[in-house]
């Protein structure tokens, strides 16, 4: 199950005019369990209204900073990103899983190499804390940031990055692209194939470039991907992470649903648990109508806490953001997304 622990906000600070920056306080003893790796996110739990809100934020600290930092944009509509702009303090206490995730960056201190990364919006929250790793961790590697928003006061981390600019101002490359603010030494307009082109082909032709880390909408993540493959960068060394997805996944399992019921097995915590359900349903929101406590948050198939080990039985995965060719061929299922097509299933949350 999702473990949740209960952490103080040690501070809260506006950091746009749509957008918190909340950073915790761990106590001595729960340090171990929030160690994290850049690029990871945090599962934050609350009641709203009475009724129980669930949220990842990509954590914007780096791993040894000894911080615990989110950054939260306020969403039009929005429930935690509103209450979270407007009514979070200083000492209030949240219900916080430890960090998660597979968009990650893990430093060697004796590589040279240049990575690069194409965010927007609050997109920039896991690149941020990928960035000063790199800066940090890996003394002899450049990183290039590619950073779309509105204008400069719409930019989450706008100072803060000018100010890494100015300490690392070799080994850090920093491009604001701005669609509603022509501002000098910034490129106008979204970041989009032309501007990878100018970036890889152009700007920093004389650069091998090794690792490409990109989030944002999906339009613009799938965009600049098929731009960066078609410059003959590998699929493997493109990474990405999306917040949110629209009804087109970028990627998708075609398998006819099956219309009858299947009986699902699922180790959890060590834990068999055995039920029936109907094939058109998914098996997480099935597990829940069982009162299982399995893990989950955004339950549209972006983020990664329901991830699951197929072990028997087949499954159509409606979409699929996050797991890769090798992560499927090993089993892995995202089950907010998986639909039972076998009569029997066999999968396990441990050890994923």
């Amino acid at each position: 199950m999702s473990k949740f622990y209960q952490l103080k906000i040690k501070k809260i600070n506006k950091n746009t005019n749509n957008a918190v920056i909340i950073d915790f306080n761990i106590p001595q003893d729960l340090k171990v369990f929030f160690k994290f790796k850049a690029g990871q996110y945090i599962t934050l739990k609350t009641e709203i209204n009475s009724k129980e809100i669930r949220r990842d934020y990509s954590i914007c600290a780096s791993p040894i900073s000894g911080e615990l930092k989110v950054a939260v944009k306020m969403i039009k509509g929005g429930s935690f990103s509103v209450y979270a702009n407007n009514f979070l303090k200083a000492n209030t206490v949240l219900e916080v899983a430890p960090p998660k995730g597979r968009f990650v960056f893990e430093p060697i201190r004796s590589i040279k190499r240049t990575i690069v990364a194409f965010a927007a919006g609050s997109g920039i929250t896991p690149i941020i804390s990928i960035l000063k790793t790199v800066l940090e961790e890996e003394p002899l590697s450049t990183f290039i940031l590619v950073y779309g928003n509105k204008t400069p006061r719409d930019t989450i981390f706008y100072s803060e990055l000018l100010v890494l600019k100015s300490k690392y101002p070799i080994r850090f490359k920093l491009e604001f692209v701005f669609s509603q603010s022509d501002e000098e030494n910034t490129l106008f307009g979204r970041i989009d194939k032309n501007t990878v082109e100018y970036i890889v082909k152009d700007k920093h032709k004389n650069l091998e470039l090794d690792l490409f880390y990109l989030c944002g909408p999906e339009t613009m993540t799938a965009a600049t991907s098929e731009a960066l493959q078609k410059h003959g960068i590998e699929k493997d060394n493109i990474h990405f992470e999306l917040f949110t997805t629209s009804t087109t996944p970028i990627e998708a399992l075609k398998t006819t649903t099956a219309n009858g019921n299947a009986e699902i097995t699922l180790l959890l915590d060590e834990k068999n648990y055995s039920f029936n359900m109907p094939q058109k349903k998914n098996i997480l929101e099935a597990a829940l109508d069982e009162d299982i406590d399995v893990p989950y948050s955004c339950q549209a198939g972006v983020c990664s806490s329901c991830i699951a080990i197929l072990s028997e039985g087949k499954i159509n995965m409606l979409q699929n953001n996050i797991l890769t060719d090798s992560d499927i061929d090993n089993g892995l299922i995202l089950t907010c997304q998986a639909q039972p097509i076998t009569s029997k299933v066999i999968l396990s949350y441990d050890n994923v």
